[in-house]
């Protein structure tokens, strides 16, 4: 969690560190609808969410690694192919992580940009594609998508702000992208137009405590990564103020294809 401070007003952003991700609001997703979907798990429990971009390797947010107890780093593994994650479905693959590549950038001199906030886990084993288990493509190089475009995201995490347990099953939520000019002018420094892109916020229906990680998908490709979002234990009139932040994919094309191809 990080405080913005502007216009006499404290804003918490939940970054999930430590902390369960949940789709608040939504409906539970057609079971394995969404076979590029990753379940990052340290010691079984979901932390965030993610997409398989290539047999063996996963994009996710820099901030999912953010944790003190990832010290036991042959714990955290990538959960394939899975619909129900509290069950052991045939169609699941658990896979440990070999190798974390967060962006050099998110984290200077011990100070997190969240504009930054992208992370690549290399698997120790490549994943068998079925349809089960699909990769996702990247998106095409400088795609710009229009504002008010109808999107969607996914995710296994609370099912609302009064319970910590999170949702057993996939969960996904239509949102709507918001201009970014708004999202300057709500998120102030913290927001970097070149780098991310947000969606309008209702006040009801989100990604709430992060659902870090998972991919924002608009006309079926995926634009951008969950990053941030007002703390959803604010009231929904407070909460409707402020646009979800996603990590624009296409900006780190290049970082992406290097560290992939190196």
């Amino acid at each position: 969690m990080f405080e913005c401070k502007y216009d006499n007003a404290v804003i918490y952003v939940f970054v999930t560190v430590g902390m369960e991700s949940g789709i608040i609001g939504g409906i539970e997703a057609k079971p394995h609808s969404r076979p590029y979907l990753a379940s990052l798990q340290h010691n079984g429990h979901h932390t965030c969410g993610g997409m398989l971009i290539k047999n063996d390797y996963v994009l996710t947010s820099a901030h999912c690694l953010n944790r003190n107890d990832f010290s036991g780093r042959s714990h955290f593994e990538v959960v394939l192919g899975a619909h129900n994650i509290s069950q052991k479905e045939e169609s699941q693959q658990r896979i440990q992580v070999k190798q974390y590549m967060r962006h050099p950038l998110f984290e200077v001199n011990n100070e997190k940009d969240y504009s930054y906030d992208i992370m690549l886990l290399k698997l120790k084993t490549k994943a068998k594609l079925n349809k089960f288990v699909k990769i996702m493509g990247l998106p095409k190089k400088n795609g710009k998508t229009p504002a008010l475009v109808k999107c969607s995201i996914a995710g296994w995490g609370i099912i609302n702000k009064h319970e910590e347990k999170p949702s057993s099953v996939l969960r996904e939520i239509i949102l709507k992208l918001q201009f970014s000019i708004e999202c300057s002018h709500k998120w102030k420094h913290w927001f970097n137009s070149e780098r991310n892109i947000c969606s309008v916020s209702n006040g009801k229906d989100g990604f709430c405590k992060g659902d870090s990680g998972s991919p924002l998908l608009c006309n079926s490709k995926p634009v951008g990564i969950a990053t941030y979002t007002l703390n959803c234990t604010e009231n929904i009139e407070e909460r409707k103020k402020y646009p979800a932040v996603y990590v624009k994919i296409s900006s780190f094309l290049p970082w992406i294809k290097k560290k992939i191809k190196g």
